[in-house]
């Protein structure tokens, strides 16, 4: 089960209420400042204002690609280890919201993890240091230190052991 803290609205859908979670200029900065970043070739300026702008927690030479869609509502949940590779378009939210209720959760994800292109990263997950997601990955659930994992939904493809074994064997 994903970490999230839920909160129930009355009446229409809880994103039809969004500006009583979440002030307009707050989403509007983020909006702006993430679809600049969308396209920033410079990936030190990207992670100044990742730091800066959105008060995100960005470790060190951790590198996002063209297009990566952070939560445009609550960045601020978001912390992301040093060394670490987000793949092109990947989207990372740290919200959802549904027709009787919104979550929220932090979303954290480790040192020299490598996420590939076009995954999506749900609320509330935490993936370990040294993990692999594959290409086109829906992260529902925690990712194990070292594993590799992939697919919709997401699988465990390797452990961490597994993966050892294997680069022994190779060598």
């Amino acid at each position: 089960m994903r970490k999230t803290e839920r909160y129930k609205v009355e009446g229409s859908s809880s994103l039809w209420q969004i500006y009583k979670t979440v002030s307009f200029w707050k989403v509007a900065k983020c909006f702006i400042v993430i679809e600049i970043a969308r396209i920033m070739p410079f990936l030190a300026v990207k992670n100044w204002m990742y730091r800066r702008l959105l008060k995100m927690t960005i470790g060190a030479r951790t590198a996002f690609a063209l297009k990566v869609v952070p939560d445009t509502m609550f960045p601020e949940r978001i912390t992301v280890g040093s060394d670490t590779i987000i793949g092109f378009n990947t989207t990372i939210l740290a919200h959802e919201y549904l027709i009787e209720e919104y979550r929220l959760g932090d979303v954290c994800i480790g040192d020299r993890v490598m996420i590939g292109a076009n995954s999506t990263i749900l609320p509330g997950v935490t993936i370990g240091d040294d993990a692999v997601v594959s290409a086109m990955t829906l992260v529902h659930k925690d990712v194990p230190a070292g594993a590799m994992v992939g697919g919709n939904p997401m699988q465990v493809i390797y452990t961490k052991e597994q993966r050892q074994q294997q680069s022994t064997e190779k060598s």
